[in-house]
């Protein structure tokens, strides 16, 4: 982002954040302590282990958990608007203008009585209505808007209905629902999963593109470290719920600062390498109803002592644009 850009107020600011999940007379924590925040035309990503939360914090910022999730914050506000007063339905009013999501499994943010033409036309019919543009060709979007994810022929694919697309078909359209809404916030669930390199390479273009010429601005959420880098401008590495390292992306995989944040960056790096042996992070992650006192990497982490275990550690800024949790740098 530009030095202009930084001087922006935030689009969404996310201050203390936490989702648990009851289940019967035991609460499960799925994330605490998550501070977020991101500006028009940035890309953050969010990166982790399978497990770590990071669908937590997008279906907990866009009131999407299933009822008996309990969500809190100190602040969450969107636009200077503060999102936790707000009723169910002013919420979804403005979930479906300026919010969107491109969920990791598609089927559900389907109706199956209808086809994807009719999911497309309604799309941009509201987004058309909220940039006060008449005289929009309705058909003509939708045939670009899917071109743009990849789908040769598109007109083919409109009169269809979401069953009879394939996981991978059904994904891309997903993802043209959500870039034809023109939202000011795209959170991104793990987009391209179970793309091929090509589509992927579309996909990850067209996020470009909202970002730069929308003036979008996109949390991306994915477990490959190599195409957040490519992507995002700014990383949030999450683990066990809570966000251990935060900063620019290039910062972060030129100096990464938490254990864990090197333990990811250094395994990525040895897939990209041919032969060898893959050297993983040992053990695995803490369960939502039994965690450690200290710091939750600790029992994972070779550089622990006694320090570590006894106080979860404070976020500690390195640098304006640069935090770890770790009482390395306390």
């Amino acid at each position: 982002m530009s030095a202009e850009a930084d001087l922006e107020p935030p689009l969404l600011e996310v201050k203390n954040l936490s989702a648990r999940f009851r289940m019967g007379k035991v609460d499960m924590l799925a994330i605490r302590r998550v501070d977020l925040e991101i500006r028009r035309r940035e890309v953050l990503g969010i990166i982790g282990e399978s497990g770590s939360g990071k669908s937590v914090t997008g279906l907990s910022i866009l009131r999407l958990l299933p009822e008996h999730a309990l969500v809190a914050a100190d602040q969450l506000r969107f636009d200077g608007q503060e999102l936790l007063p707000l009723s169910d339905e002013a919420f979804r009013e403005l979930r479906g203008t300026h919010l969107a999501m491109v969920f990791q499994d598609p089927v559900g943010a389907f109706n199956p009585a209808k086809s994807i033409g009719w999911h497309l036309d309604r799309i941009i019919a509201r987004a058309a209505t909220r940039a006060n543009r008449q005289g929009v060709d309705l058909t003509q979007d939708a045939n670009r808007w899917l071109s743009d994810v990849g789908i040769a022929q598109p007109e083919r694919i409109l009169p269809l209905y979401p069953h009879q697309l394939s996981g991978g078909m059904l994904q891309r359209t997903l993802i043209a629902l959500s870039a034809a809404l023109q939202p000011d916030l795209l959170i991104a669930d793990e987009p391209t999963t179970n793309l091929d390199n090509i589509v992927e390479r579309q996909i990850i273009g067209l996020f470009r593109r909202l970002k730069d010429k929308l003036g979008s601005a996109i949390i991306f959420i994915t477990h490959d470290i190599s195409l957040a880098a490519g992507l995002c401008d700014r990383i949030a590495v999450m683990y066990a719920g809570e966000i251990v390292e935060t900063g620019p992306a290039e910062t972060l995989f030129r100096n990464p600062t938490h254990p864990y944040t090197i333990g990811l960056i250094e395994t990525s790096r040895q897939l990209d390498e041919r032969g060898g042996r893959l050297k993983e992070i040992p053990g695995e992650l803490p369960s939502g109803s039994h965690r450690p006192r200290g710091c939750l990497f600790a029992p994972r982490c070779g550089f622990a002592a006694e320090a570590c275990r006894a106080a979860p550690p404070a976020n500690i800024a390195l640098s304006p644009n640069h935090s770890v949790r770790c009482v390395r740098y306390g």
